[in-house]
Formats: structure tokens, sequence, C-alpha cells
């Protein structure tokens, strides 16, 4: 995969989960997870590669402490609206 991915659980019309695919490899597994922001967690690939950040409590977690984490993986910004269906309903 090369492009982000974002995967989102609902329950009754409401995010409660989310996960957001980092560009990785065929066969890429998390080998350890970091959490850099309280309900954000990083999975990273057996050779240190940042491969997806789990978003735990959506509602609670802002798109910009998201795009902070990004940056800090230097992976850099995603837009706003990319990241808007953790903001539906």
């Amino acid at each position: 995969m090369k492009a982000l991915s974002l995967q989102v659980t609902y329950r009754k019309g409401k995010p409660i989960a989310a996960y957001l695919y980092l560009p990785r490899q065929p066969g890429d597994k998390a080998d350890s997870t970091k959490e850099p922001v309280e309900g954000l967690l990083v999975d990273y690939a057996g050779d240190g590669r940042p491969i997806g950040i789990e978003i735990r409590s959506p509602g609670y977690v802002s798109i910009e402490q998201i795009n902070q984490v990004l940056d800090d993986l230097g992976i850099g910004r995603i837009p706003a609206e990319e990241l808007g269906p953790l903001r539906a309903a």
C-alpha cells in the first residue's frame, strides 16, 4: 500500500475507533506499539517503520493531534477532509 487509508468502526452511527493505515510493504505486521499522544497508538514494523495509527477514541482526539503525530513520524500532514469520517454523525 502506497497511500494512507482510514478505516472507521461505527456503533449506532457514531465512530468508536479508527485505524489510519500508513504506507507499508506487503507482509508488514506490527512488531511494537507506542503511544505518542493519549488515545493514539502507533504500530511499527520489525524494522522500525511506522505502519499504522490506532485512533482509540475518535471523538476525543483532534485532527491537529493526528497531523502532529504524522509530522513527528516524517509522513506529513493530511488534509482535514481526509479525516472527515472521524467527525461523522
